[in-house]
């Protein structure tokens, strides 16, 4: 199989130049080396998007997917999980779209350890909306919604993963799209949930490719839980011109996974339901 197997006949409308398309091309070529190593199979593949720039990526991928509403991108791949064990599914949102509306739904995730990976592309500002502050936005950043500064202290959505169960926790950065790639392919090979942050500077409402440029470094392994926590408050969101900013996995381990502890495993999808409307209506008459 080759890349080229994932491409659809949709014309992309991201703004030219977007790193959406770096995402995007690290997804396939996830996909690709994950089918041609028979680790999973294309027919299996689901990508669940919710709303937002980012969510332009269901119609750039040939495999099954699920267009949602903002914020419930978590909910509805785990909904598909359950309902067949067997595919494999993969969830694409926006920091707003996961921290702001889908927030509540990422500690529980994260603890159920649903089999799941989740990338976000974090580009710290509503995008498609034109510029508004995100929960990862940077203290002191100017937006349609913040025009005095942003005041409110950001989310660190690595220690937050962590510290909520995710077994396998990441941070990759679109100006490195090979490390991107094999993380994406490590993150969706791991049993349990997997949580990849990408940094996806917006070039029209939060260009912030000089400020990481330089920033950046690659941790060895993952760390053990406590380490971990430590390294991601290394960075916390800010704007510190000294900072030093650490990618690649953050934590990996293994527990039982949301669907090996399910009493009853089905598959849902297989079972054959023949339902009474006009009975269970008289039940509540």
């Amino acid at each position: 199989m080759e890349m080229k197997d994932f491409d659809t006949e949709e014309i992309i409308t991201w703004c030219p130049g977007c790193l959406n398309h770096a995402i995007l091309n690290a997804a396939k070529k996830a996909f690709t080396n994950l089918v041609n190593k028979n680790k999973i199979k294309k027919e299996n593949i689901v990508a669940v998007t919710g709303i937002g720039c980012a969510a332009k990526i269901f119609d750039y991928i040939n495999v099954s997917s699920f267009y949602g509403i903002h914020g419930r991108v978590m909910p509805m791949s785990m909904g598909i999980k359950v309902g067949n064990p067997e595919l494999t599914v993969v969830g694409f949102a926006g920091d707003g779209d996961t921290y702001a509306e889908g927030i509540g739904h990422l500690p529980h995730v994260a603890r159920k350890n649903v089999n799941m990976t989740m990338i976000v592309h974090d580009n710290q500002i509503f995008a498609l909306t034109t510029g508004q502050t995100t929960p990862t936005s940077a203290l002191g950043d100017i937006t349609k919604t913040s025009p005095f500064g942003v005041m409110d202290r950001p989310l660190n959505p690595i220690a937050f993963a962590i510290v909520c169960g995710a077994t396998f926790v990441a941070r990759v950065s679109t100006l490195d799209p090979e490390h991107m790639a094999e993380v994406f392919e490590k993150a969706i090979e791991h049993k349990g949930f997997s949580f990849v942050e990408v940094f996806q500077p917006c070039l029209i409402f939060h260009n912030n490719i000089s400020y990481l440029s330089g920033k950046t470094y690659k941790l060895d392994k993952p760390l053990e839980f406590n380490d971990a926590i430590k390294k991601a408050y290394e960075w916390n969101y800010t704007k510190d011109e000294k900072a030093k900013i650490p990618l690649g996995i953050f934590y990996q381990t293994t527990r039982s996974t949301f669907e090996d502890n399910l009493v009853n495993k089905g598959p849902w999808h297989k079972v054959s339901r023949k339902i009474d409307v006009d009975k269970i209506v008289e039940e509540y008459k």
